[in-house]
């Protein structure tokens, strides 16, 4: 049984006993406004829908997983020849016969390729979309067991009387992973629908992990591979008020102490309470620690917030890449050093020592920048601190983006930051998009981002609207009071530095608006109404703005762009001595397409004096701005059988270079590519 006097929770079950005795005066003060207030957070998501792209960056990327992106996904999930996913769930359905195929997370896969559905529908109301869903959910209905067990792998075994396989059996048969997808995907399809057949099963599911975290709890602590299942039971506990959801999610955090052989690869060696540092494997990692967010947003228990703050510290000062990856190595080894030699263990995908920043070799599984994304925007609901916005951004324009061609259909599973013909060593995933991935946990794990990327332009506090992300959209949504606001953005960021937005309903009553001034800017500026705001605009901030706001009021930003090379710490000694290129929020790099022939990419250099010019062109790569400017080439003899050699006294030559956004390397055929240069 689960011995609740292990907990290290403070003061924080008082907290929760408050809130939940209190959770019917929120409800019947707050009828009019339909999302969650977490009583430990400052800000709150607005509903789907209330948020739709207009046009530009983001309005282009919703209408292409609308209408490619959506649909592609759903040929490759159910196309038997390519991923047997949808098979999977015939098969355990009794629809079709036939044994289990793919990973063992394969089902998580396909709820995440789900919520985007359900996302996108909530948006648009494609009836063809609710449709599909709907005999989906029948399917999906079929499969669960009666106890509310539902995992493909081991039901498609049970049918097939395989003795060998049952439940909890392996920890890396992902099961509670799956299980945490289809809540979240549950959750997301009832708020886009109303509907609540899928919230049903999701229910089963939840209420089968209670009965077996009451009875066994030793199962769920050794069965918690990459929990997706602690953000999922929040999301039930937020859709459903059912307070177990949360005893659930608390306790699966408590009871990671009691593994046994734990590892750092699953971050489960050491109790969560006690951990200071980013270890293991990076998504299972990025995945825990967003879950205890979650978790601390509705607890208030100190004790997870104190580790929450170091382990964030330590991926974004000393184990992040610049375009906000994370999870370095293929493989590593923690802990790293330890005396004890015997106990140092292999790590998959691993976050690696501090500073430790591979660019030929860097894994960066797309995962973990999402993960990172989804710790980013809980860590800024928590607190409503702009530096968390910061890497949101960072996250969506480059970390996450670059997995997806222009055209929506090809994918990346790695993200490195240099890529050259004919490395020194095997590399294990394709340095270019494929169609079709035999691990296909991020593509569809990058889909429902993109979907979903209007949640997090916006949200809602005690004293109005704050705005996180910038681009062509508009927002009618309810204040915390019920009251109304309507808004709209104009503006062709990330490629142009202004933003104008314009008030088209607000409540009588004085309403903050929090605009975010990204820390990358230099001399921002505000406008409003025509006239320059009197306070200083800081960047990495929210500057506030609260007044009675009139329909037609208008705001004016102006985010100025300058071109930014970027230095790493020195203990970085990958990239110590060179620079990455940034303008705005994006991240540049350098393709051998945009190279003269015979010209080798780890030649070129950047020279500090000569300044480079942002220019948009429309016709190239679904329109971006380019960075042109002069920079230098190495004259050297090619390298041949030596490791060193003096260095050569020939002038460096002086050629014009061009440099494209990471995100849209790899869409122009098979090139090599660098994100850091030598500065000369």
């Amino acid at each position: 049984m689960y011995d609740k006097s292990n907990r290290k929770d403070g003061g924080f079950i008082v907290i929760v006993m408050i809130y939940l005795l209190g959770s019917s005066v929120l409800s019947a003060e707050r009828k009019t406004a339909d999302f969650t207030v977490s009583p430990c957070a400052r800000l709150y998501n607005v509903k789907i829908g209330d948020v739709r792209w207009t046009e530009g960056f983001w309005g282009d990327r919703f209408n292409l997983c609308h209408d490619v992106m959506i649909p592609n996904m759903w040929h490759l999930l159910k196309e038997p020849k390519i991923s047997h996913s949808w098979d999977n769930f015939l098969i355990a359905a009794g629809a079709k016969e036939g044994r289990h195929k793919g990973p063992k997370w394969h089902d998580g896969d396909f709820y995440k390729w789900l919520e985007a559905a359900a996302y996108v529908y909530g948006v648009t109301k494609d009836e063809e979309i609710d449709r599909q869903m709907d005999s989906i959910i029948k399917i999906i209905g079929r499969v669960q067991r009666e106890d509310g067990y539902i995992h493909t792998p081991v039901l498609i075994a049970e049918k097939n009387k395989l003795e060998k396989n049952g439940e909890f059996k392996n920890r890396m048969d992902f099961e509670t992973y799956n299980m945490g997808h289809l809540m979240t995907c549950a959750c997301i399809h009832h708020s886009a629908t109303g509907k609540s057949d899928l919230l049903q099963i999701a229910r089963k599911s939840a209420d089968y992990l209670y009965d077996i975290f009451k009875s066994h709890p030793e199962k769920l602590a050794n069965n918690a591979v990459c929990p997706s299942h602690y953000m999922g039971l929040i999301d039930m506990y937020r859709t459903t008020k059912e307070s177990k959801y949360l005893e659930l999610a608390s306790g699966l955090i408590d009871i990671r102490g009691m593994v046994k052989e734990g590892t750092d690869d699953n971050q489960d060696r050491i109790p969560f309470y006690d951990q200071t540092q980013a270890v293991g494997h990076a998504v299972r990692a990025n995945y825990l620690y967003s879950g205890a967010a979650d978790v601390y947003a509705e607890t208030g228990n100190p004790a997870l917030w104190k580790p929450l703050e170091s382990i964030w510290r330590d991926i974004v000062t000393r184990k992040m890449y610049v375009t906000g990856a994370t999870g370095a190595l293929y493989d590593g080894a923690s802990p790293d050093c330890f005396k004890d030699h015997e106990s140092i263990q292999l790590v998959h995908q691993a976050y690696g020592r501090p500073y430790q920043l591979p660019n030929l070799t860097a894994h960066n599984e797309t995962c973990a920048s999402i993960g990172l994304a989804l710790l980013s925007k809980r860590m800024l609901d928590i607190t409503a601190d702009a530096r968390y916005a910061d890497i949101l951004e960072l996250l969506f324009y480059n970390g996450i983006l670059s997995t997806i061609s222009i055209d929506g259909k090809k994918f990346f599973y790695t993200n490195p930051l240099q890529v050259v013909d004919n490395p020194p060593i095997p590399i294990r995933w394709s340095r270019q998009r494929e169609p079709y991935i035999s691990c296909f946990c991020c593509p569809p794990n990058t889909v429902r981002m993109i979907a979903e990327a209007a949640s997090y332009v916006y949200s809602i506090s005690k004293e109005g609207l704050y705005v996180h992300l910038y681009g062509g959209n508009t927002v009618c949504t309810q204040l915390t009071d019920g009251s109304q606001i309507k808004l709209r953005q104009r503006t062709d960021y990330p490629w142009g530095q202004t933003i104008d937005i314009t008030i088209d309903e607000a409540p009588d009553s004085k309403v903050a608006l929090f605009l975010r001034i990204p820390s990358w800017t230099k001399n921002p500026d505000i406008t409003l109404n025509g006239k320059p705001v009197e306070e200083a605009v800081r960047p990495q901030s929210y500057f506030k703005i609260q007044r009675n706001w009139s329909p037609g009021d208008r705001l004016h930003l102006d985010f100025p762009m300058p071109v930014q090379f970027i230095e790493a710490h020195p203990l970085a000694e990958e990239i110590r001595n060179l620079v990455a290129v940034k303008r705005g929020p994006i991240v540049y790099c350098l393709e051998s397409a945009d190279l003269p022939e015979n010209v080798n990419l780890l030649d070129i250099g950047i020279n500090r004096k000569q300044p480079f010019s942002g220019i948009f062109l429309p016709e190239l790569l679904d329109g971006i701005t380019v960075l042109e400017g002069k920079a230098v080439k190495k004259t050297n003899d090619p390298w041949r059988d030596m490791l060193y050699r003096e260095i050569s006294s020939k002038e460096p030559e002086e050629l014009t270079i061009r440099l494209i956004p990471y995100y849209a390397w790899g869409n122009r055929g098979k090139v090599e590519m660098t994100v850091w240069m030598p500065l000369y």
